[in-house]
């Protein structure tokens, strides 16, 4: 499931550790990177505090850590933690929240 990370988005910004595609599929054929479709789904690792509506108030936010989401195939810009690929997206580049 999702892991500790040590970053903290700002505002309405989300971390979201993509799902990779798997490299072989169920008949054993491998499938090369330049082949693979990008991800549009991810565990939610760290979420902001929210954005702030123009009277100062803080809008909560309507994903949390540990939430799995469907992301728009482009959004967000693409980090590399300890290895890891992470994306960082505004709330508003998540699409859904899978049950």
């Amino acid at each position: 499931m999702a892991s500790k990370v040590n970053l903290r988005p700002l505002g309405d910004r989300v971390i979201v550790e993509p799902i990779e595609q798997e490299e072989v599929t169920a008949t054993g054929l491998y499938i090369p990177e330049t082949a693979k479709e990008k991800p549009q789904q991810g565990n939610v690792l760290a979420v902001g505090a929210g954005r702030t509506d123009d009277d100062g108030k803080r809008i909560a936010m309507d994903v949390k850590a540990g939430d799995k989401v469907l992301f728009a195939k482009y959004a967000g810009t693409e980090v590399k933690i300890d290895g890891k690929k992470l994306l960082i997206l505004k709330e508003t580049d998540i699409l859904a929240i899978v049950d």
